[in-house]
Formats: C-alpha cells, sequence, structure tokens
C-alpha cells in the first residue's frame, strides 16, 4: 500500500513562491512516475506536472511553464513543486499522485494515477 502526504501549502501574496513536498512510502518508490494535480472549488481536478521515475524527465502544464519546477529525490522518497511567480489563479488544492504502471508523462488524467497524498491548500491573494 503507497501512502502519500503533501506539505508546504500555504497562504502566499501574488508574485511569490512556495515549494510543495510530497513524502511517499510503502513501495519502491523510484520505479513510478509522480505528478502534481490541483482542483480549485467548484473545478475539475486538473493537471500541473510529472516527473519521470528517475527525475530525468518533467512535464508541465501550460500555464504553469517557466514557473512551476518539478523535482524528485529517490533517496528521500519525495518529489517537490517549486512554485514561483504565484497568481490567485493558482489558488487550489494542491495533490500529488503515483503512477503504478509508469506511463508516459503525457498521459495526464487523473484516472491513470492509483495512489493519491490527501491534498495541501495553496492560496494566492491578489
Amino acid at each position: 500500500q503507497v501512502q502519500l502526504v503533501e506539505s508546504g501549502g500555504g497562504l502566499v501574496q501574488a508574485g511569490g513562491s512556495l515549494r510543495l513536498s510530497c513524502a511517499a512510502s510503502g513501495r519502491t518508490f523510484s520505479t513510478w512516475r509522480m505528478g502534481w494535480f490541483r482542483q480549485a472549488p467548484g473545478k475539475e481536478r486538473e493537471f500541473v506536472s510529472a516527473i519521470s521515475s528517475s527525475g530525468s524527465s518533467m512535464y508541465y502544464e501550460n500555464s504553469v511553464k517557466g514557473r512551476f519546477t518539478v523535482s524528485r529525490d529517490n533517496t528521500k522518497i519525495t518529489v517537490y513543486l517549486q512554485m514561483n511567480s504565484l497568481e490567485p489563479e493558482d489558488t487550489a488544492v494542491y495533490y500529488c499522485a503515483l503512477d503504478p504502471n509508469n506511463r508516459p508523462l503525457t498521459n495526464t488524467h487523473p484516472s491513470l494515477y492509483g495512489f493519491w497524498g490527501q491534498g495541501t491548500q495553496v492560496t494566492v491573494s491578489s
């Protein structure tokens, strides 16, 4: 059984930065691709970013390219999302997820990820 625990969310002013962490346990973490998603009130959960099992490849949703950076440390079984130049539109609950089938990063539908964290709130004030 995989467990994912996010942390690092909070309230920040527009233009500010936050770093989210997602600690994993329960399986061979370095085998699986990881993803970040977000869900704003009244909206569907949407893809933000994904990283390959080795950490050598990343993929981003267009609106966060150049502002967000995903990384992972397999020795610490943790994946990170560095978020810079935050905008009010980035306000959402952010979730990390693990794909046990290790599909290509461009396969972004949430249903392809089998394990999820509980989420962490990010609020960006204008």
